[in-house]
């Protein structure tokens, strides 16, 4: 549907097209055409300070056929000189409908709204989830020594020895051991075990597992030998 503009040599021509130009950034559309070429050929420039709208548009319009040099006829608007400026035609409803929807829309979205409550602790277990995973990447391992000592000479050192590998950790895995007499008939073990450093803490290790109940009835006490990083 073409749109009419008559007369806006007239004030009362201009007062139509700063009306309609009140919710719009072009004549037809969403973006500039020939159309605002041939009513920007006919607005006359010294009426622009007293038509808001129109002056807005005008400079608009003004620029970018400065960046673009586009020049030409309009298709869809036809300016006349000689009907009454009660003539002019308003924007087709649909047009109107269309712009106030988008209008709609646009309140709809709020691109600084805080964040809700479930979005934060997605955010939140994100980063976590990643700083675990980063940390395991870098986390170095170590080769350990232990001497783990028995009570005594009757202390069964195969119990001993099950109990010790009963202790199953993350980042704690156990290695070759063996029987090392130390006097009297009785006998120490020594066995070598591979840690990841940021998981096992060999020093709560043997604190809180190898000397305390219920290993304790066959470990007396533990020593590290070798502390080696791999």
């Amino acid at each position: 549907m073409a749109v009419t503009f008559y007369d806006l040599s007239s004030d009362a021509g201009l007062k139509k097209l700063d009306e309609y130009l009140l919710s719009r950034s072009y004549i037809t559309g969403y973006q500039a055409s020939k159309d605002d070429l041939t009513v920007y050929s006919a607005v006359p420039k010294k009426s622009l300070d007293s038509y808001v709208n129109v002056s807005r548009w005008y400079k608009h319009i003004d620029a970018l056929l400065r960046i673009s040099g586009v020049s030409g006829e309009g298709s869809g608007v036809t300016v006349e000189g000689n009907a009454p400026a009660s003539d002019v035609a308003t924007p087709p409803a649909a047009d109107t409908k269309a712009s106030a929807a988008d209008d709609e829309d646009d309140d709809d979205v709020d691109l600084f709204g805080e964040e809700t409550e479930e979005e934060k602790a997605a955010a939140e277990e994100r980063a976590a989830a990643a700083k675990k995973s980063a940390k395991k990447k870098e986390s170095g391992k170590s080769s350990v020594l232990l001497d783990v000592k028995p009570w005594d000479d009757e202390t069964d050192m195969v119990k001993l020895e099950e109990a010790v590998r009963s202790v199953h950790q993350e980042g704690l895995l156990w290695g070759a051991s063996k029987l090392v007499p130390v006097g009297y008939g009785i006998k120490k073990m020594t066995i070598m075990m591979t840690i990841v450093d940021d998981l096992v803490s060999v020093d709560d290790l043997i604190e809180d597992h190898l000397t305390a109940e219920p290993i304790n009835e066959y470990v007396q006490s533990c020593d590290i030998v070798a502390f080696n990083k791999i």
